[in-house]
């Protein structure tokens, strides 16, 4: 598969997962399918937050788990990155847990500035945003060794939802809501 295929399959997953996730998004902002009341106190925010973060922690440890394990029983590895240049398959491990790494910690703040700032009957779209985050990550660990096509769609399912409600808290802020 040559570049130009390879964006292709790489802008096909990211249409589609754009899709799929602002419909879901704005269906949970709308709908509230979890039933959270408009008038929630912070403590009931914060268990909102505090439970949707738990996806992205759970799948930054089973990343850091992963390159773990790999270590410990891999002797060309056992000493770790900084002191040896690393077989492919930890080089792999080590870039998946890099990027959970960087999408867990985007997913954390934002989770935390919606519950913070969004209309209590949308509390359902950080769980719903943690849900995809999980499918994302399953897709993310189990195609990457495929390319960039394959593992776009688990990529597109972790981000997006970060990003769009990213974008709707600040629209919400300058709108003055």
């Amino acid at each position: 598969m040559d570049f130009v295929e390879k964006q292709r399959g790489v802008l096909q997953r990211m249409v589609v997962g754009a899709l799929v996730t602002a419909t879901v998004l704005l269906l949970g902002a709308l709908l509230n399918p979890f039933g959270f009341a408009e008038d929630w106190n912070a403590v009931a925010r914060f268990w909102v937050a505090a439970v949707s973060m738990l996806s992205p922690s759970l799948f930054l440890m089973i990343g850091i788990g992963r390159l773990a394990m790999h270590r410990f029983t891999h002797a060309d590895d056992i000493d770790g990155g900084g002191l040896t240049r690393g077989s492919s398959e930890a080089k792999m491990l080590q870039s998946i847990l890099q990027n959970t790494l960087e999408q867990a910690v985007l997913a954390g703040f934002v989770y935390v500035a919606w519950v913070a700032i969004m209309p209590g009957s949308t509390m359902s779209v950080p769980p719903l945003a943690a849900l995809f985050f999980a499918l994302g990550r399953i897709l993310f660990f189990t195609s990457y060794e495929k390319g960039a096509p394959w593992r776009g769609t688990g990529f597109v399912l972790t981000f997006y939802p970060t990003i769009f409600m990213l974008l709707a808290i600040m629209v919400s802020l300058m709108a003055g809501l």
